[in-house]
């Protein structure tokens, strides 16, 4: 693809995923709650469902998306009640004073990257990117194989190099704390971001 449309796409799609939205607001959340247990894997579901959604536009299925428009509502709802369960589990989690760690559960890995495929899928802020936004940046059908792989590549590389800035923010953030009460008010502050996200996701 020529190299200005290549630059504008990344571009653009760095500013979207940089200001904060549903997916980074559950990504940091979770961090500050759980520490880095399954937060790859929760990422790289969110990165799958930017691809998806790529995929989407590029073929020109928009239509095909409106026409199975029932399905992604219920792809967003499940999205929305994986974060709610999360801020549950956050809010809720006791802390020990005397090690100043939570005792969330570990999550497997593979719920927790549907879990981040779901948020993504359901996110309005990402449908908003790849399905509107995008056809005016780019002539998606002058997209061939490699010029598809050239955007794959760049959704990969933008999404891990921002979503990598904000989990080194987040954990730092957290390996800050000394004390139990304030480990406990950040795992309620977590569960309240991670609600919002929810409920964020499925009013919209």
């Amino acid at each position: 693809m020529d190299p200005a449309a290549l630059v504008l796409f990344a571009t653009a799609l760095l500013i979207a995923v940089a200001s904060p939205g549903p997916g980074i607001t559950a990504l940091v959340a979770r961090v500050l709650g759980r520490g880095l247990d399954g937060v790859v894997a929760f990422a790289a579901g969110l990165i799958l469902g930017d691809l998806l959604w790529l995929t989407v536009a590029i073929l020109g299925l928009a239509v095909i998306a409106q026409t199975f428009h029932g399905v992604f509502i219920m792809i967003k709802y499940a999205g929305a009640a994986y974060l709610l369960w999360l801020a549950y589990k956050l809010w809720t989690s006791p802390v020990q004073a005397r090690t100043i760690e939570t005792e969330v559960p570990k999550e497997r890995r593979f719920r927790s990257f549907l879990g981040g495929l779901a948020v993504t899928l359901g996110n309005p802020k990402v449908m908003t990117f790849y399905l509107a936004l995008l056809p005016s940046l780019l002539d998606l059908s002058q997209v061939n194989t490699i010029g598809y792989a050239e955007l794959c590549g760049i959704v990969v590389a933008t999404l891990s190099l921002v979503f990598a800035c904000y989990i080194g923010l987040a954990e730092r953030a957290r390996t800050m704390l000394r004390s139990a009460r304030a480990l406990q008010f950040v795992n309620r502050g977590s569960g309240a971001l991670m609600a919002g996200a929810a409920v964020t996701i499925a009013s919209r």
